[in-house]
């Protein structure tokens, strides 16, 4: 029986959602292709046919895991996007995590292609964070905003004393402008 006309976009993407729940978790280095592929539920031999070398799939995978974000984004006003970006389920979670916070020092030591995709998503968050205006100063205010966010995720989830991740997160979340009260 022949592959159905979606076949190949659908394994694409399985491969993609594993990838990006591996390397957000563990980076370039901690996922191999085989824990992708076998994540994936699929051969070694099947990734050749989807991509070129692990770059490009890490590449891709910090695309995918951003877009997958994207709707929570979108659909919040500013004020729940920061309390739900620096909340403890976003530290904690379960899901695949923001290669902008998850990332950071990982893709500084990657090859340009890669460097070249996070700066593209990074640009996009603090555009989704720019609300008032296209001055220098509401520019200023969400690239602010945007590192508040990321930074602030970044050293939470690096930290192992939750009372100290909590006071990062709360004084994030006071930099980018929002309290939860």
């Amino acid at each position: 029986m022949p592959w159905s006309d979606d076949h190949k976009a659908r394994t694409r993407r399985r491969i993609l959602d594993a990838a990006a729940m591996l390397f957000t978790r563990h980076g370039f280095a901690g996922a191999s292709i085989d824990d992708v592929m076998r994540q994936a539920g699929l051969t070694r031999g099947a990734f050749y046919a989807h991509f070129t070398a692990k770059d490009a799939l890490y590449a891709e995978a910090l695309h995918h895991a951003a877009r997958a974000n994207v709707p929570r984004l979108e659909e919040a006003s500013a004020r729940e996007r920061v309390l739900g970006y620096l909340s403890d389920a976003h530290r904690a979670g379960e899901e695949t995590h923001c290669p902008l916070a998850c990332l950071v020092s990982d893709v500084t030591r990657q090859e340009t292609r890669v460097r070249e995709t996070y700066t593209r998503l990074f640009r996009g968050f603090v555009d989704r964070c720019q609300t008032d205006g296209e001055d220098m100063t509401a520019r200023r205010q969400a690239i602010q905003q945007a590192v508040a966010m990321i930074g602030g995720m970044a050293i939470a989830r690096a930290l192992e004393d939750d009372a100290l991740a909590d006071e990062v997160l709360e004084a994030c979340r006071a930099l980018a402008g929002v309290t939860d009260t």
